[in-house]
């Protein structure tokens, strides 16, 4: 990788997705076109575009054999995908409404990020076992049930706003406040979870949040740069952000993180050699914990970011509606 790469982009060197999202400065004008085909399709994608990991980062062969482990990875991943499909929908949506040529050709990028995500936690699927003639059909039938309960009431909340409202920066606000600042920590997690499990797995985890920073960031500025124009228009920030939390109540996401971490539970307790003194983070080990705490920390993580990116916005009042 040449050291025309920035920072940011650089897989190696590029913060955590906490730390970017939370630290980072980055707008339109920054992250346009020609950075995506310079510093992220030649640069963060480098070896891994194919898969979202280098060769080297393998996957063991005990994560291609059935049981809690393996099951675990596969409905992260398969539920994963979905979201991260139905996202490049969605944002085709705000590529047509963008009000400029900076906006239109970020979203533009956005919505070939997400499309990749999808197609690289797919194709780990089929690393992991899954047979490629059966990748759709598996997929759509073990998340029916998490489309019709989470993504479809999310998506229909976003897409409304762009589309049928009209509202570009309502749209951005409410995807880069409530969908992508809630989903976020979740993706942090996931990488530090299966980095020596399965390093492929955490390798994919890492590229994608990396790809998350700069959505947030720049989603963030476009919100902050409308309301110094038009500080009237915080009010409707405040609605969009009190309806997103209102809808974060309603959808049944707890159910399924738990049946995953149940999962993931039982499996890495088969793996303690390779955890061992292995902490998620500083001070704690990933051994040590439960299902409803590595819950409870996602969670944490996503009042800590959105706190950062609200007063980033300069909408600080915001932030107690999302903890509450």
């Amino acid at each position: 990788m040449t050291h025309s790469v920035p920072r940011e982009a650089d897989f190696d060197l590029a913060p955590n997705l906490l730390d970017g999202a939370m630290n980072l400065t980055l707008t339109t004008r920054d992250c346009d076109l020609a950075y995506w085909l310079t510093s992220v399709a030649q640069g963060t994608l480098l070896g891994r575009a194919r898969t979202g990991h280098a060769v080297a980062a393998a996957t063991p062969e005990f994560m291609r054999q059935d049981g809690p482990l393996r099951e675990a990875l596969v409905l992260e991943l398969g539920w994963r995908s979905v979201a991260e499909d139905r996202a490049a929908r969605a944002l085709s949506y705000f590529v047509a409404e963008a009000p400029g040529v900076p906006e239109m050709e970020f979203f533009a990028t956005q919505v070939l990020d997400e499309a990749r995500h999808a197609m690289v936690f797919r194709n780990h699927l089929v690393e992991l076992g899954v047979p490629a003639a059966e990748l759709h059909e598996t997929i759509a039938e073990l998340s029916a049930d998490y489309v019709a309960e989470v993504l479809a009431p999310i998506e229909e909340f976003v897409v409304r706003t762009v589309r049928d409202e009209g509202d570009f920066v309502g749209a951005v606000a409410a995807f880069t406040i409530v969908v992508e600042g809630v989903l976020a920590p979740a993706a942090e997690l996931s990488e530090r979870k299966w980095d020596r499990l399965d390093p492929a797995a955490g390798e994919i985890a890492r590229g994608a949040g990396i790809d998350e920073i700069r959505h947030l960031t720049v989603g963030s500025s476009i919100v902050r740069e409308h309301l110094i124009r038009e500080p009237e228009y915080r009010s409707r920030v405040m609605e969009i952000v009190t309806a997103g939390r209102k809808l974060w109540d309603e959808v049944p996401v707890l159910k399924y993180v738990l049946r995953r971490e149940n999962l993931f539970q039982e499996g890495m307790r088969e793996h303690t050699d390779l955890l061992d003194g292995y902490e998620v983070f500083p001070g704690r080990k990933l051994l040590e914990t439960t299902p409803m705490e590595r819950y409870d920390i996602a969670e944490r993580w996503t009042d800590e970011m959105a706190e950062a990116r609200l007063h980033y916005m300069d909408l600080a009042e915001a932030a107690a509606i999302l903890k509450t």
